[in-house]
């Protein structure tokens, strides 16, 4: 049974930091690309940040490039996000993604992953 689960979330200061945490079970974690991306109500599912299925190359949304660090354990499974310097616009429900079939041209596309936790809410007040 494929796991997803996303935590760390919470209200935080402009300016502040939070780090995300997504505990994975039930796929092959180290041959997958991971990823995280944010949704508002009424807004599409938008790409932050991910990890190659191979090769360990990270790629970054230009709005969070410089502020958030996509990392991974293979030990642990998990997959992290460290936000600092938040801002008011980075307020949104976090989900991170895996997919064993995503390839590097597709990775800023949500419908490319196959396995999605339920999301972690992040709220940046100014």
């Amino acid at each position: 049974q494929v796991q997803l689960t996303e935590s760390g979330g919470g209200l935080v200061q402009a300016g502040g930091s939070l780090r995300l945490s997504c505990a994975t079970s039930g796929f092959n974690f180290r041959s997958s690309a991971l990823a995280w991306f944010r949704q508002v109500p009424g807004k599409e599912r938008d790409f932050v940040a991910a990890l190659s299925r191979t090769g360990g190359y990270t790629y970054y949304a230009d709005s969070v490039k410089g502020r958030f660090t996509v990392s991974k354990d293979n030990a642990k499974n998990s997959i992290y996000l460290q936000m600092d310097n938040l801002k008011p616009e980075d307020t949104a429900g976090y989900f991170c993604a895996a997919g064993p079939r995503t390839i590097t041209s597709s990775l800023r596309t949500a419908a490319q992953y196959d396995y999605w936790g339920q999301g972690t809410q992040v709220t940046v007040s100014s």
